[in-house]
């Protein structure tokens, strides 16, 4: 038996942009992540089954994510997509032809053609134009494992009420079981940011939320949810405190450090998370990132990205934004960049799978050498590195993953079937934080987005105060449509993404824009649901605009209003059992 085990988990999200932009924002990143990201990963899956090797990579995909994939409106953009980019490489390999002498230009302009038409076959022939759908043949073949995250990647620590977390539970949980057909057993937490159970405030001078009360951990909201783990990193569970052993039949005995129970705080080492003694029976299991071995991974100055032989990122074609450019120097100025040569950088791709594999091999043989125990290594990326910013990641997964099925050292598994194996006894009280800047919530929580939040904190309140007032009257088929929409443009104000693209600068202006629109969505819904239990009766411009926002906004349309009620129900304290 190998000395430990590593569990590979890609993260997989993008931000509702279906029906809300091209280019340079919107749909164009939903069909950009598809052809570089997604289909490349199933090829690589595909691959190695066809080879007779196993893969048990573990996808975590968010379900704003699953609902643009399914939706009947993406397939035929995703085809006019490729089109139009195969297109664009005619192009540019015609402009070459007139303006380069160095034949080479030509020859990359048809690499990009053949390879947009190949992506386009793949989706239409190999995946019947669904990721979804091959999504779960796949897990329901053995071959990986399917996690769900937040339902519209919210940022659950900084949500105003327990209700606002539970409903984005709740709903991925119900999602998952439309798309995959099960039960989800792992959760991906938005920017693996977690928080305790105590009495919360805002950070911010708000009117409803500032003053302390009592809020439920996130790990309870998972564990009656019938989830069993999550991921965090390595920072936070280094400050993680032991809270207690738990036995097998379920009771719990003091945390004393021994042999079997060493409380070593270790990321090679699954536990499970509890808010305090008094919740601890409510926990659930955490998975850990290793930095250090990560670092090697992600790292745009240090890991392997920034090889100068791997197609660069930032240099484009002025005509298509084709790219045809290597690395060469990561600090030089983009003129200085010389021409890609696929064959170089696949060398570089199989030699840099090769390192990190004994990187992996190492790491779990030392821990088992000086410990006597198997560990386990857990490694989370955005599935958005492999293929959108490091092209050659894709290639870089199938030799990674190809190492590991021979690895005499390290046995590959899904996040599921580590936990089966280790199930975790040691119980500990996480801190809150997130795996972004200073691992806290700085970057979700700025003084640029403040603005924001304040504006989220008004939703949540006015969504409370309405759904208390039709919780005890007669709903009408009409006023279930008016308040489903109502809390869909809610949940699309809280995802993330909008306070990530500000702060970080990515697309801060796309950010600001998204945001309003969705706010002023739900204000005037919310007046539409005024006037309506008024006049139990909609005005034609009330329809008109109910209908347009169900069109542009068309996620979850398994929604209703009691999905409310009962994440409402979800956090009372008398509650402790999965729904």
């Amino acid at each position: 038996m190998q000395p430990g085990s590593v569990v590979l988990i890609l993260h997989t999200h993008l931000p509702y942009v279906l029906h809300h932009g091209t280019w340079p924002h919107g749909s164009d990143w939903l069909c950009e992540a598809v052809a570089e990201c997604y289909i490349p990963l199933l090829n690589v899956i595909e691959q190695l089954a066809a080879e007779g090797l196993s893969a048990p990579v573990t996808v975590d995909i968010s379900p704003v994510l699953c609902e643009q994939l399914e939706h009947p409106d993406f397939p035929p953009l995703f085809e006019q997509y490729c089109t139009a980019h195969a297109e664009l490489a005619r192009n540019d390999e015609r402009y070459f032809r007139r303006t380069e002498s160095n034949p080479h230009y030509q020859r990359l302009a048809r690499l990009w053609q053949s390879w947009y038409q190949a992506r386009l076959q793949d989706f239409r022939e190999r995946y019947s134009s669904s990721i979804i759908g091959a999504l779960r043949r796949l897990q329901e073949a053995g071959a990986i494992e399917v996690m769900t995250c937040a339902a519209t990647h919210g940022y659950l620590p900084l949500l105003g009420s327990d209700a606002s977390v539970a409903l984005q539970v709740l709903l991925a949980r119900d999602n998952y079981r439309k798309h995959f057909g099960t039960d989800p057993q792992g959760i991906w937490l938005p920017e693996c940011a977690y928080r305790p159970a105590y009495p919360w405030r805002t950070y911010l001078n708000v009117e409803y939320f500032s003053v302390p009360h009592a809020r439920v951990g996130v790990e309870q909201v998972l564990a009656r949810a019938g989830l069993e783990y999550f991921v965090t990193d390595e920072p936070l569970l280094r400050r993680a405190v032991p809270l207690a052993i738990q036995q097998e039949d379920g009771t719990l005995a003091p945390p004393i450090p021994s042999a079997d129970h060493p409380f070593a705080l270790t990321p090679l080492e699954l536990y499970r998370v509890a808010s305090c003694i008094e919740t601890a029976t409510e926990n659930v299991a955490v998975f850990t990132r290793d930095q250090r071995i990560a670092l090697q991974v992600w790292s745009a100055d240090m890991g392997y990205p920034g090889d100068p032989n791997y197609l660069d990122f930032h240099k484009k074609h002025f005509s298509s934004a084709l790219r045809y450019w290597r690395v060469t120097d990561n600090k030089a100025d983009m003129r200085y960049k010389l021409l890609y040569v696929p064959q170089w950088a696949e060398q570089r791709a199989q030699l840099h799978a090769f390192h990190f594999t004994q990187l992996i091999e190492r790491s779990l043989a030392e821990y088992h050498r000086t410990t006597g125990r198997r560990g386990v290594l857990c490694l989370p990326f955005d599935t958005e590195l492999f293929g959108h910013w490091w092209f050659e990641g894709p290639q870089f997964l199938y030799h990674l993953l190809r190492g590991l099925a021979h690895s005499p050292l390290a046995r590959a598994q899904t996040a599921s079937a580590a936990y089966a194996q280790f199930r975790p006894q040691e119980v500990i009280q996480l801190p809150e934080g997130s795996w972004g800047r200073g691992n806290h919530h700085d970057v979700w929580i700025e003084p640029s987005v403040h603005w924001m939040w304040e504006a989220i904190y008004r939703a949540e309140h006015q969504w409370m105060l309405l759904a208390e007032r039709v919780s005890q009257q007669r709903r009408t088929p009409t006023l279930e449509r008016i308040l489903a929409q109502t809390l869909r443009e809610l949940l699309l104000l809280q995802a993330s993404d909008w306070e990530f693209l500000v702060t970080t600068h990515s697309a801060g202006d796309y950010a600001h824009m998204r945001f309003f629109f969705h706010h002023s969505d739900f204000e005037r819904l919310c007046q539409i649901a005024e006037r309506y239990l008024a006049a139990r009766r909609l005005s034609a411009a009330d329809r008109a605009f109910l209908h347009e926002t169900e069109q542009r906004n068309a996620i979850f349309p398994e929604l209703r209003f009691d999905h409310w009620l009962v994440a409402s129900h979800h956090c009372s304290p008398a509650h402790a059992h999965p729904a």
